[in-house]
């Protein structure tokens, strides 16, 4: 009995998108590895960075994870002298969230890394293929935010975090 010819030209790109995600993943892992920070670390200086201080509550709700979570996140971040949580002086019982100048710099050197490791992901494309690439991928994915983009890595890394507590996500 003869083997039956498997057809691949209807599946081309979502195993192209796997293997670059693996790889892009695995070599983001290393490049951020010296820092000891997470992609979860990453995303939220991200966002403290794009969006100046913010309520720890507003931070949370941003992340779609549950404020203890965030507690948790934020006093790795303040351990390390990443942020800064000071009470609102308009609110006594609200806590404002921001960049340290250190989180600020540690933030910038995480990111050129990651950029180095882009660059080495995306080498035989040209810079308009790069652009071309970001805006179907954009649009593919729905034209998400840095946040949104982040908020399913974050949960799924939260749960990976808090086995058997169920997901770290608010619905």
């Amino acid at each position: 009995m003869a083997t039956p010819k498997v057809v691949t030209d209807e599946l081309r790109v979502l195993p192209l998108l796997d293997h670059l995600a693996r790889v892009g993943r695995r070599a983001a892992e290393a490049a951020m590895a010296p820092s000891e920070l997470r992609p979860r670390h990453l995303v939220a200086l991200t966002l403290l960075a794009e969006h100046g201080p913010v309520g720890q509550q507003t931070l949370a709700e941003t992340l779609h994870l549950d404020p203890s979570n965030v507690v948790g996140l934020l006093n790795e971040l303040e351990d390390r002298d990443f942020v800064v949580r000071r009470r609102d002086p308009a609110d006594r019982r609200r806590h404002i969230v921001e960049l340290s100048p250190t989180g600020v710099r540690e933030l910038r050197r995480l990111q050129r890394r990651l950029r180095t490791v882009e660059e080495s992901l995306l080498a035989g494309l040209t810079v308009e293929e790069r652009a071309t690439l970001h805006g179907l991928l954009t649009r593919a994915a729905g034209t998400p935010s840095c946040a949104e983009a982040a908020v399913a890595e974050l949960c799924t890394e939260a749960a990976l975090d808090s086995p058997g507590t169920g997901s770290a996500c608010t619905e």
